[in-house]
């Protein structure tokens, strides 16, 4: 019983990681259909500055980690928006041009932070409660996973209330409708692109420093690596569903630590299968729109 009850939560815990990383990818999409690749290296140097600051700080403390999340964010926050600026605006509605840019960008991303950090990961410390567990149902877990829990559900629903509840919400929504409507009525849509862009890469960011703590290190792959199942959750959940992104993210999560625990490691098999099936069977996603 404490077996399948530590591979449950682990795995919700993991879903939480995996949300925090395919929500922003999610929400560009979903609002503005811009597939990004390099969303990965949002994450990348989100975790890095985030990990910067918190060695200056002393790692251990809750202060080093509430300044290394703020920090991941901001920085996510800018890389993004400067990527909107300088390189999307200029290629809205031609989307093979888009994935061209953004795979080049994280192509060259990633040899920066080799150039920068090297190559070898670099191992983090926590604070001394995210090191230890908690016991649940006689399942001893690691604290981590309950900080990913909280801060994936606390941006979900900051992002649901967001959308729908604030004026840049309505504005985003209508601009996405009918954006020669929203123009003529004086109103810069552009500004309100870009905050979405912004607020991808902020979530991007806080979520590489989380990665980070997760997996216990840094390094300039961490980004790549995680974005192959934050789009493997996107398109499962239906791409521009933020709803979507949550469910799928725990469904694969889940499935994908108990088949590396009951069925030898074969995790990201199963998970590849999965997504192949949701493909046949529903291409448009659990959540996203039926396709013409």
């Amino acid at each position: 019983m404490s077996t399948l009850v530590l591979v449950l939560l682990t795995g919700v815990g993991l879903g939480a990681l995996y949300f925090l990383v395919a929500s922003g990818l999610s929400l560009i999409y979903g609002l503005m259909h811009v597939l990004n690749f390099a969303h990965g290296a949002f994450l990348t140097l989100g975790a890095f500055m985030g990990f910067e600051v918190a060695r200056r700080l002393d790692s251990t403390t809750w202060w080093a980690f509430a300044v290394s999340i703020l920090v991941g964010g901001l920085v996510g926050a800018g890389i993004a928006a400067l990527t909107e600026l300088a390189l999307i605006r200029p290629l809205y509605e031609r989307h093979i041009e888009q994935v061209l840019v953004t795979v080049g960008l994280a192509f060259a991303a990633v040899a920066l932070f080799e150039g920068i950090w090297g190559s070898d990961p670099i191992y983090i410390q926590a604070p001394a409660w995210m090191r230890e567990t908690t016991g649940v149902l006689g399942a001893q877990v690691p604290n981590t996973y309950w900080v990913l829990m909280a801060a994936a559900t606390a941006l979900l629903i900051s992002l649901v209330v967001f959308l729908r509840y604030t004026r840049f919400g309505t504005i985003i929504r209508a601009g996405v409708e009918n954006r020669a409507m929203v123009t003529a009525l004086g109103i810069d849509v552009r500004t309100a692109f870009l905050l979405v862009f912004a607020i991808g890469g902020s979530a991007a960011g806080v979520g590489g420093v989380l990665a980070a703590h997760y997996t216990g290190y840094v390094s300039a792959h961490l980004g790549s690596t995680l974005l192959i199942f934050a789009f493997i959750v996107t398109v499962i959940g239906g791409l521009g569903s933020l709803p979507g992104a949550a469910i799928a993210s725990v469904m694969v999560a889940v499935l994908q630590q108990f088949a590396n625990y009951y069925l030898g490691g074969t995790g990201d098999i199963i998970v590849v299968v999965a997504l192949a099936g949701v493909l046949l069977v529903r291409p448009s996603g659990l959540l996203g729109r039926r396709f013409a």
